[in-house]
């Protein structure tokens, strides 16, 4: 159900919320199915088998500040290590991941059996995404897949929750997570967003991470279009480093919009990172009373999302 905080709402759960801590234990799932205001924040496995940094890194700067924690699945189209190992090793030091799966590079029998072999790590978090097509990323030459995409790939887990495969045959065990997706709010053509996602509730989802968003108003306006779906929505937040990068992603990535004034603030900024928290935290507050969450894309910068909270809270 879609939750809208006011500045009393806020005032009233400071008590509950210090960086993300709550005063009960409580499961990423139950805050939000509990109404809670989360926080979520995702990394990027290593190209390669050193993964000490990103562990080290999340455990550091992210455990105890963010409700959960999302492994990538070879974002961009780029070859990474996976998400489901990167979850196993996020969950062994105390954080509760969420599973990325990317209907890109796996058919339907390999999901699956990716799925079952989360079940058995004991990961309970999933979010499906169809996946950037091969020619963005760093093996163009790539055959993509595609067998499912995002909704048939949650229609799939459906039948897994009830101890079926997707044709019907019986599973010796059956795996139960809590399922979410995507959804891009500054999509050019909105309507077409609104379908799918009425599509991946239907099919399963019982959350949404937004792509990365910059207009405030722009959001609430389409937050206001599928508040029937009363799903929860986290809205995705980028800690822009330059003006550089934020020109890059509005020439890049698609449904990426944002304002000439926050290019023109990162242009003129002496201190690029003080400036970039400064303006994120900023975004923060204008998010917060459409969403029941915020996801941050740190690409890195997973050190500044305490000093992005400390101007939030």
């Amino acid at each position: 159900m879609v939750k809208r905080f006011g500045a009393s709402d806020c005032r009233r759960a400071s008590h509950l919320i210090y960086f993300g801590r709550r005063k009960h234990d409580m499961t990423f799932r139950e805050k939000l199915e509990s109404g809670q205001f989360v926080y979520t924040a995702e990394v990027n496995p290593p190209k390669g088998t050193n993964i000490g940094k990103v562990l080290d890194d999340a455990e550091q700067y992210l455990k105890g500040i963010v409700d959960a924690v999302n492994a990538t699945d070879c974002a961009g189209a780029n070859v990474r290590a996976g998400s489901l190992v990167t979850c196993h090793l996020l969950k062994q030091r105390g954080m509760e991941p969420i599973l990325q799966v990317s209907c890109r590079d796996r058919n339907r029998i390999a999901l699956q059996s990716d799925l079952l072999s989360a079940g058995i790590l004991g990961i309970r978090n999933v979010l499906v995404v169809t996946g950037d097509h091969p020619h963005l990323g760093d093996h163009p030459q790539a055959k993509p897949v595609f067998d499912l995409d995002s909704v048939t790939m949650l229609e799939a887990v459906a039948h897994m929750h009830k101890g079926k495969d997707m044709n019907g045959n019986p599973l010796d065990g059956a795996p139960h997570f809590f399922m979410g997706a995507v959804v891009t709010p500054s999509h050019p053509i909105p309507e077409l967003q609104i379908m799918k996602m009425e599509k991946k509730v239907a099919a399963g989802a019982r959350f949404f991470q937004t792509q990365a968003v910059f207009d405030v108003e722009r959001f609430a306006a389409f937050t206001e279009q599928v508040k029937h779906l009363r799903v929860p929505i986290l809205a995705g937040v980028i800690l822009l480093k330059s003006e550089r990068m934020a020109k890059f992603m509005m020439e890049n990535v698609s449904g990426i919009v944002i304002p000439p004034s926050i290019i023109e603030r990162l242009r003129r900024a002496e201190d690029k990172a003080a400036e970039s928290i400064a303006l994120t935290a900023e975004l923060v507050r204008g998010l917060k009373p459409y969403c029941q969450g915020i996801h941050f894309m740190t690409l890195g910068w997973e050190r500044h999302i305490r000093a992005v909270l400390e101007r939030v809270v």
